[in-house]
């Protein structure tokens, strides 16, 4: 598929309805530029991309978001900004932490209680823990992980999921391809008539119409979204990451590590979080500092958006075959 094609498919423009920084449709809040491409990860050019911004207000309020991810520091680290974002843009927020994240001595106590304090500093409704076998998600059904996010998605209502690309390029953990393949599957099948015995309790189909899927190459990415009003809040909530993650508690190990060689770095002074956040902020997400930088934006993160939110039914598509028909063969009457 022409790069072209995969663009008008997978992600709607101009008039997106309930698409944060796209409900204005000005020049301020949606942006394109092109570029050539070069290799892989955040430093793909790619030939044309969205600019997704912050908006003020509620524009959310009554949406419902679910983010997604197969361990304890997989939101925060690739979508702390987005999903801040759009939570103080009015959605209610749910949290899915897929995996039990059992290895390494000490870490399953530890990965619920930070899978928790990140959907409270979040204030998300809810944290679910499927509790699925770490680093084995290639060796079990991938039915039953799909049942039970279709139940998710039903039972909340969900209008737009955070989670892992299923079409990521590049990547090596099993926990995060068959988390995005399973939740992509459950998203199309939540809308359909399987599973009636939901019907029977009340809770009936439901597909959400928006999706901000992220990889770690980021070849697939067609949207950036400008977190430069969220990067404190993304360093914030990659410091619950106790039990893993690259934040934590790093810039003290550094400042006591220096200090044995009697030296110091200015940036961690301070009490321990301050040094931990000044690490963090300064060597932690150099991606999204670099991405951001090349769209003129202060900090960013890079997704892989698509929609079935539907145009104004008033605005054709400009991009439909039946609109590309009548520019090039339509005559005065």
């Amino acid at each position: 598929m022409k790069r072209k094609e995969f663009l008008q498919k997978g992600l709607a423009t101009g008039t997106i309805i309930g698409s944060s920084s796209w409900v204005a449709g000005s020049d301020d809040s949606l942006q394109k530029t092109q570029d050539k491409r070069v290799p892989r990860g955040y430093d793909v050019d790619y030939e044309e991309v969205k600019i997704e911004r912050p908006v003020p207000g509620k524009p959310h309020k009554g949406k419902v978001l679910l983010a997604i991810q197969p361990h304890s520091d997989d939101i925060p680290l690739s979508a702390g900004g987005l999903v801040a974002k759009l939570i103080d843009e009015g959605y209610t927020g749910y949290l899915c932490s897929v995996t039990d994240d059992a290895r390494g001595e000490g870490k399953y106590e530890q990965n619920r209680i930070d899978n928790q304090k990140i959907a409270d500093f979040y204030g998300m409704k809810g944290s679910f823990e499927l509790l699925m076998p770490h680093h084995q998600l290639d060796s079990i059904g991938i039915q039953d992980l799909k049942q039970r996010f279709i139940f998710l998605i039903r039972a909340l209502k969900v209008d737009t999921i955070v989670c892992m690309d299923p079409w990521g390029h590049y990547e090596e953990n099993p926990d995060h391809y068959v988390t995005g393949l399973a939740v992509e599957a459950a998203r199309w099948i939540a809308g359909a008539n399987d599973y009636p015995e939901h019907f029977a309790f009340g809770i009936g189909p439901y597909t959400p119409k928006e999706r901000y899927y992220y990889s770690r190459a980021g070849e697939t990415n067609n949207l950036i979204v400008d977190i430069s009003k969220y990067i404190d809040r993304k360093i914030e909530v990659n410091l619950l990451n106790i039990a893993k993650g690259p934040a934590g508690n790093n810039g003290v190990k550094l400042r006591e590590r220096l200090a044995k060689d009697g030296k110091k770095l200015t940036i961690l002074e301070g009490d321990d979080y301050t040094a931990n956040f000044n690490y963090a902020k300064t060597f932690v997400f150099t991606d999204n500092k670099r991405l951001g930088e090349k769209y003129g934006l202060e900090w960013a993160e890079g997704y892989h958006y698509m929609t079935e939110i539907p145009f104004d039914n008033h605005v054709p598509d400009p991009n439909s075959p039946v609109e590309e028909y009548i520019r090039k063969n339509a005559v005065p009457k």
